[in-house]
């Protein structure tokens, strides 16, 4: 019988591949941290369930691949609205 922690990982996991969501996304979804996310999706959810977690990991990798991209769209936006 899988315990509560486990049933959140399987979920958190499940909605990050369905959302195609980041770490930070989806700790806001759900209310909790993001350390909390990322333990439960990369070392609880491995144990749990190992297809759903190499899933999880093809959708963190493009993430993390991206992420300096939207940082910077990020930056350009906060200084588009700020007038310079």
């Amino acid at each position: 019988m899988k315990t509560v922690v486990e049933e959140r990982a399987v979920e958190l996991g499940e909605y990050i591949v369905e959302h195609k969501a980041t770490v930070r996304a989806t700790a806001k979804e759900f209310g909790i941290s993001k350390s909390t996310v990322h333990m439960d999706v990369s070392d609880r959810l491995k144990n749990v369930d190992p297809s759903l977690y190499a899933e999880v990991r093809e959708v963190l990798d493009i993430n993390k691949a991206q992420r300096h991209i939207r940082g910077g769209l990020a930056t350009r936006e906060k200084y588009r609205a700020a007038g310079h």
